[in-house]
C-alpha cells in the first residue's frame, strides 16, 4: 500500500520546510517538494497533512512492558502496558525493562510481550537483566542473550547507588558493562548498559570512573533518572558535559512527596543553557514502573505509578512552557534515542527509514494521526488499533 502524506511541514526531526512524504508499505519511500498524484490509482491512501507537522515517532528507551513494581508486596505490582497507551502517547518504538522485581518478573516473559506488542503494531526491544548484578539471563550470560536474542539490545535496569540494589562492587558493575559491550560488538547491536540511579549518596561516582580509567568508552552507558533530585540532577550535567549520555525520567513522584526532583522538561532547558550538548540528552517514561517513595530511613512511605503518556506531555511541556526550539527538543525522544542505541531505521523522517510518523497540530501539538511501520493505528484523535484483549 502506498500512502502520500501531503501539504505538511516536516520536521525529521530537523526542519526541512512544506513537503510531501511517501510510504511505500513499512518504509518511507521518498520525500517531496511536490509530487503528482495519479487519480486511477486506487491502491494510493491520501493524508491531508494541511494544518499539521510531521515529526519522527517517538523512541521510549526504558519502560515495564510487562509492569514492575513489588516493594510494598504483590498488591503493589503493576500491570502490563495495553497498545493502546503507547499509540495514544506517540510512541512507536519502546523498549522494555524489568526492575527491581528480577524473581517473579523474567526475560521470558518480557520477551513474550515484547513480540506481544510487535505483532500488535510497535517496534519492541528489550534489556536482559533487572536491577541486580549478578545480570540474571535467559541463556548463560550477558553476551550469549545479547548476540542470540534478536531483541535485546543491551543490559538493564541495573541499579546502583540505591538500597533496593544488590550493593555491587565497582570491579562487579565494570564486569557487566564491560560484557554488554563485547555482546553489543559480536552483533552488531548498542550493547548499551541502562543505569538507574537512586538516591544513594555514591550518585554517579562508578560513572566518572569508568570515564577516568577511559578503557570503555562512555557510549556503553545510559544513566537514567538523573532528575530524581537536585544533587544528582548536577553530577549529570557534569558527566554529560564530559562526553557520556544523561536520560531525563518524564514519569513524575506525586509532587507533596518529591520536592527537589527537576521536571524533565525544565532539566532539558537548564542542562542546554549549562552548555549539555544536545546529543548527549534523551527522555523516557518509565512507564508502569512503580513510584515508591521511602522516608530518612528508607522505611516505604507511599507509592504510585509511571505513565508512558508522560514522555509526550514533557516533549509537549519542553516546546509550549520551556519555549525550546521544536527541532531541539524532538531529537531528545527520537534522533538522539535512536543514535544512542543504535537502531538505524528509527529516529528520523528521511528515505529508506521505517514509516513511523506522527502528525502534530500546529498550534498546540495535540497528536492527531500515528503510523508505525507504515500502518494508521490512530486517525483523528481515535486510536484504531487497539491490543488483542483490549475493549474496542
Amino acid at each position: 500500500m502506498i500512502k502520500i502524506i501531503k501539504n505538511v511541514e516536516l520536521y525529521a526531526p530537523k526542519y526541512e520546510g512544506r513537503k510531501v512524504i511517501v510510504l511505500a508499505n513499512d518504509k518511507i519511500e521518498g520525500i517531496y517538494d511536490s509530487i503528482k498524484i495519479p487519480k486511477d490509482f486506487l491502491e494510493i491512501d491520501v493524508i491531508d497533512g494541511e494544518g499539521f507537522v510531521a515529526v519522527p515517532g517517538f523512541i521510549d528507551s526504558h519502560v515495564h512492558i510487562m509492569g514492575a513494581g513489588g516493594e510494598d508486596g504483590f498488591k503493589s505490582r503493576t500491570p502490563e502496558i495495553p497498545l493502546s497507551e503507547f499509540i495514544k502517547s506517540g510512541t512507536t518504538t519502546v523498549v522494555g525493562c524489568i526492575g527491581t522485581d528480577g524473581i517473579t518478573r523474567n526475560l521470558k516473559a518480557l520477551l513474550a510481550k515484547a513480540y506481544a506488542l510487535e505483532e500488535e503494531g510497535i517496534t519492541t526491544y528489550c534489556y536482559t537483566g533487572s536491577y541486580d548484578i549478578p545480570v540474571i539471563t535467559a541463556t548463560e550470560n550477558i553476551k550469549n542473550d545479547i548476540i542470540l536474542l534478536q531483541k535485546v539490545i543491551g543490559v538493564g535496569e541495573v541499579a546502583i547507588s540505591d538500597s533496593r540494589s544488590s550493593q555491587a562492587s565497582y570491579s562487579e558493575f565494570i564486569k557487566v558493562v564491560a560484557d554488554t559491550r563485547v555482546g553489543g560488538l559480536l552483533s552488531g547491536k548498542a550493547g548499551i548498559v541502562n543505569i538507574h540511579l537512586g538516591n544513594g549518596n555514591n550518585k554517579m561516582n562508578y560513572l566518572f570512573r569508568v570515564k577516568e580509567e577511559g578503557e570503555i568508552p562512555l557510549e556503553q552507558l545510559l544513566p537514567t533518572h538523573v532528575n530524581r533530585n537536585e544533587k544528582l540532577f548536577k553530577e549529570a550535567i557534569k558527566y554529560a558535559k564530559d562526553g557520556g549520555y544523561v536520560d531525563l525520567t518524564t514519569a513524575s513522584d506525586p509532587e507533596h512527596l518529591e520536592q527537589d526532583e527537576v521536571k524533565a522538561s525544565n532539566g532539558l532547558k537548564r542542562m542546554l543553557s549549562e552548555g549539555v550538548p544536545l546529543k548527549q540528552i534523551s527522555f523516557s517514561s518509565d512507564g508502569n514502573g512503580s513510584l515508591p517513595v521511602f522516608d530518612e530511613k528508607n522505611q516505604i512511605i507511599g507509592i504510585g505509578i509511571c505513565l508512558p503518556e508522560s514522555l509526550y506531555r514533557e516533549f509537549k511541556d519542553s516546546v509550549l512552557i520551556e519555549k525550546l526550539p521544536l527541532e531541539d527538543v524532538l531529537q531528545v525522544v527520537t534522533s538522539n534515542v535512536a543514535h544512542i542505541l543504535k537502531l538505524e531505521n528509527k529516529g528520523l523522517i528521511e528515505k529508506g527509514k521505517d514509516a513511523d510518523i506522527l502528525l502534530l497540530d500546529k498550534d498546540n501539538l495535540d497528536i492527531d494521526t500515528v503510523i508505525a511501520k507504515g500502518k494508521i493505528l490512530m486517525k483523528n484523535k481515535e486510536v484504531l488499533i487497539k491490543g488483542t484483549f483490549e475493549k474496542s
